[in-house]
């Protein structure tokens, strides 16, 4: 009824405004669902980077685990190298300790050597010392015999 007293111009009129205002709501509702679709692109797009950063920064883990546990097997085996070293020192004094102590053993020798030398030549000069007075005794014994 109300219908009815509104004259016909103005009721297209407003048929006519209230189509482009339709109209306007559809396109805010298009531009909107666009908007909402390239909001929907950038987070997929935001999604598979922060999944590419995870995976680059997991790698990178993986490498600096495996540069730690490199350092690591660095670390040990310059300790066995010094624990190596430190025995071959120790070895070493220990030669140069036994070296020391054969030389000094082998110049104790060779002085008791020269000292057995210099008593067995004193004993072998008394020998001949007796020999040449057995002979004189029995060249006098001789003489006076005779």
């Amino acid at each position: 009824m109300q219908n009815d007293l509104v004259p016909p111009e103005e009721h297209r009129q407003n048929a006519e405004g209230d189509r482009e205002r339709a109209e306007d709501s559809r396109q805010e509702a298009e531009e909107d669902r666009g908007l909402t679709e390239d909001h929907r692109i950038t987070t997929e797009f935001d999604r598979n980077e922060a999944e590419q950063f995870r995976r680059l920064a997991e790698e990178a883990r993986e490498v600096r685990d495996q540069h730690r546990e490199a350092i690591e097997t660095v670390r040990e085996e310059r300790e066995r190298l010094r624990e190596a070293g430190e025995s071959a020192r120790t070895a070493a004094e220990e030669a140069r300790a036994a070296a020391e102590a054969a030389r000094e053993a082998a110049m104790n020798a060779v002085q008791a050597a020269a000292e057995a030398l210099q008593a067995t030549l004193g004993h072998m000069e008394v020998v001949e010392e007796m020999r040449r007075t057995l002979r004189d005794i029995r060249d006098l014994n001789t003489h006076t015999t005779n």
